[in-house]
């Protein structure tokens, strides 16, 4: 088990800490026959990443999916942006940009 914080949600995803392997409770590891749905604390002792062979201790706690990225104290800083959801932010970044192409297009219609 990890030295991670008790707050520890049956569906977190863990991230490897040597090589960046994600494993997700929602897919489990068909590599070593871990059925869907089993929570990182449930696999067995001697589990390692299916990338690299580390140990289960290499893995750090990275959230649900779809959780807002970044460091847990950040969240509540600019303007309410930093609680989005990576998708969020996608839609809202790259929103902004369409609407800036169209406004700069809207100058050509000009007569």
């Amino acid at each position: 088990m990890t030295a991670e914080t008790p707050d520890v949600a049956p569906l977190d995803r863990f991230e490897c800490r040597a090589c960046g392997y994600i494993y997700e409770p929602s897919k489990g590891d068909e590599n070593r026959s871990i059925p869907p749905g089993t929570a990182f604390a449930d696999l067995p002792v001697n589990w390692r990443c299916p990338v690299c062979s580390a140990p289960k201790k290499q893995f750090s706690n990275i959230g649900p999916v779809g959780s807002p990225s970044g460091f847990k104290e950040n969240l509540n800083y600019g303007l309410g942006v930093n609680r989005l959801t990576p998708g969020q932010k996608n839609i809202l970044i790259f929103g902004g940009l369409a609407l800036a192409v169209l406004f700069l297009l809207s100058f050509y219609n000009v007569r």
